[in-house]
């Protein structure tokens, strides 16, 4: 035993330090560089995934444009206090060409497209909904091309469709019970869940040129977190109007007996819509501004569009639905669509 103590000293006496291991990680981070945008955009599918379980519970005690304004508000604070405790101020040292293309992003893919969003999730119901939605990297993808020149190449093409097709074929399978749509509001909730898709990919666009991509040299771009913090700050003034105005659709409503349709406890409400908030617009819209920022538009907007399929696990353990043979080929589809991404 003393003789091995005694090995373990000497080794420790003769033990000179070495830079291997820090190069080693240094190595082993340059690896993961070209890989942050794509798993950001994985992350950005998870994080929505969650956060829209929490909303959906929410939305039924507050209603939907309560739900949309407060997350904005409790978003920007939530950005604004992480911003002042990494930069050490308050305000991002941006030029005034990125806080209006960061303005104009949240505005249309925060406040109207998200608006849009929960019309349509009213409307035509989640399935149709998303399967809508999942026009959002064609958006994007095209929007890339006009504005910012990206040309994917043809392996890309192909991941994009897979992952798109993967999707739609699990959003298209038929519920265990149909839901009766009258013809308005399904016309409404179709043009509606357009919108929210092509919201979606412009906003994310308008936020990769206001970090800087495209007109401005690298040390100038802003970060991801900032960007988001601009970029929910003109969201959370965008929802001002529509909430004076939803307010007073509700009272004149009210006026006329006709109260709105509320489930639950308002403060269970409140707390889902907090901890939705936290997930989603802080978590999942700063991911979502990292995928951007590291990789082309479409390929992040795909990644990012995820969520039906990462759903499905949840549908099962939650919502106690039963997933057939047509779900898993899809989401198969889908997930190796997005790990052809990464190549």
């Amino acid at each position: 035993m003393w003789l091995d103590r005694l090995g373990h000293a000497s080794a420790r006496a003769n033990w000179k330090p070495t830079n291997e291991p820090l190069e080693c990680r240094i190595l082993m981070l340059g690896r993961m560089q070209p890989y942050i945008g794509q798993a950001a955009g994985v992350a950005t599918s998870l994080l929505w995934t969650a956060t829209s379980l929490l909303f959906a519970a929410a939305a039924r005690r507050i209603g939907p444009t309560l739900l949309n304004t407060l997350r904005i508000a409790f978003a920007v604070a939530l950005h604004g206090i992480t911003f002042r405790l990494v930069a050490g101020y308050w305000i991002p040292d941006a030029l005034p060409g990125q806080i209006t293309y960061l303005a104009i992003s949240g505005i249309v893919g925060l406040t109207i497209g998200d608006q849009a969003l929960f019309i349509a999730l009213v409307d035509i119901g989640p399935r149709r909904c998303m399967l809508i939605m999942a026009t959002s990297p064609l958006f994007a993808t095209f929007f890339g091309w006009l504005a910012l020149g990206e040309i994917l190449e043809p392996l890309a093409w192909l991941a994009i469709a897979m992952t798109i097709g993967g999707v739609a074929w699990v959003i298209m399978e038929r519920p265990a019970r149909k839901i009766r749509i009258d013809t308005i509001h399904r016309t409404r909730g179709i043009v509606m869940a357009f919108v929210a898709s092509a919201c979606q990919a412009g906003g994310l666009l308008l936020s990769k040129q206001g970090m800087g991509h495209g007109w401005l040299p690298v040390e100038e771009h802003l970060t991801p977190q900032a960007g988001t913090y601009i970029r929910m700050f003109f969201a959370g003034l965008g929802m001002i109007p529509i909430f004076i105005l939803h307010r007073r659709w509700e009272l004149k409503r009210r006026a006329r007996g006709l109260e709105p349709a509320r489930t639950g406890s308002v403060k269970v409400g409140l707390i889902l819509a907090a901890l939705g908030t936290i997930v989603g617009p802080y978590l999942g819209v700063w991911m979502s501004l990292v995928a951007t920022d590291r990789a082309p538009v479409g390929v992040a907007q795909t990644l990012c569009s995820l969520s039906p399929v990462f759903i499905l696990p949840f549908a099962v353990w939650v919502e106690k639905e039963r997933i057939g043979f047509r779900a898993i080929v899809g989401a198969t589809f889908a997930v190796f669509g997005s790990a052809l991404l990464f190549r």
